[in-house]
């Protein structure tokens, strides 16, 4: 059997590895490989493993022994899934392996630009040392409100991390969490996006990106926010306005951002919808790594293979995430 991994520069060697000791052919293709070139490399492949790379309609249609499409990681939004549902082709990925490292890494960039690590390591490795000037000034995160967009399992981790641990006041918005969910978590639930936001000194978000969600946080949005606010963005690029995020930083309507994911990927320093962001001390680019722990990899090969032989073996394939788009499917699936 034949497998295709692409996105060969997150460095998975254990997919790779257990892939080969069952007897498959592997094959592993760049990320931004051109439409064509995937087709022909998956035109006699039983399985696709992708991660960032768009698997269309026409590489899907290209590939008639394809039996399987493994996301390796969370967001299915690059798959043309009923594409894939013609074909009776299932797609899975997998959702859980990453519920505490990427809260972890929201929080991690939000108190960094709060206590102003940026700007201050800066200034000291320029100069050795620094006295504490108005300009230094960092923030406390006890007392401050936290609204998170999205409060699925990683948004509620964030709260956990944000209330419980820091004592911060946490407001959710999030039309598929009811008040009873959220408030277990700690979680004060808003009807209004915009309301909410008018009350934060810090928002995360945490959402899917679809139709609905695309563009969420955009012009009207930003300007909702304090002056003082920050934004992390730890789920997809999409969900914000990027043009409209950096004119607010750059004006000042807004106090700062942490960014690990963008619409467009890889990040670039010039040519970029977000370039101008670079050298800011009140922005962290981050390169989509907040997954990227020791545990949260082992976890994502592991679910990973596991996935992948029961494809191969001609099992069904459990879907355990409870995105509607991986849960209408009806052929070759199993729900867990």
């Amino acid at each position: 059997m034949k497998a295709v991994r692409t996105d060969r520069e997150l460095e998975c060697p254990g997919i790779d590895a257990g892939l080969r000791a069952r007897g498959v052919e592997l094959v592993t293709l760049p990320d931004g490989i051109p439409e064509a070139d995937l087709m022909q490399a998956v035109a006699d492949a039983d399985l696709l493993l992708m991660c960032y790379t768009p698997i269309t309609a026409r590489v899907i249609e290209a590939a008639p022994r394809l039996n399987g499409i493994v996301k390796y990681g969370v967001g299915v939004d690059a798959i043309d899934i009923p594409a894939a549902m013609r074909r009776g082709i299932p797609v899975v990925n997998v959702p859980d392996y990453a519920e505490e490292t990427v809260p972890e890494g929201a929080f991690a960039l939000m108190i960094a630009l709060a206590k102003r690590l940026p700007s201050i390591t800066a200034a000291v490795s320029r100069d050795g040392w620094i006295w504490p000037e108005q300009r230094w000034l960092g923030r406390d995160m006890s007392g401050a409100t936290l609204g998170l967009v999205g409060c699925g399992k990683i948004g509620r981790s964030m709260a956990r991390m944000a209330g419980q641990g820091f004592h911060a006041r946490v407001l959710g918005f999030d039309p598929g969490v009811d008040v009873a969910t959220m408030r277990t978590a700690g979680i004060e639930k808003v009807e209004d996006l915009h309301v909410m936001l008018r009350a934060c000194d810090f928002v995360s978000l945490h959402c899917v990106l679809n139709d609905r969600t695309r563009g969420l946080i955009g012009e009207a949005e930003l300007a909702c926010l304090k002056p003082s606010a920050i934004i992390v963005n730890v789920s997809r690029g999409a969900l914000i306005d990027e043009a409209a995020l950096v004119e607010a930083i750059i004006s000042g309507r807004v106090g700062g951002a942490g960014l690990d994911v963008y619409s467009v990927e890889p990040l670039a320093k010039s040519g970029h919808p977000m370039s101008a962001l670079f050298g800011r001390d009140n922005v962290i680019l981050f390169p989509h790594l907040t997954f990227f722990t020791q545990g949260a990899m082992r976890r994502l090969e592991d679910d990973t293979l596991a996935r992948c032989f029961e494809i191969l073996e001609g099992r069904p394939v459990t879907v355990r995430s409870f995105d509607p788009r991986l849960r209408a499917q009806t052929s070759g699936v199993s729900f867990g």
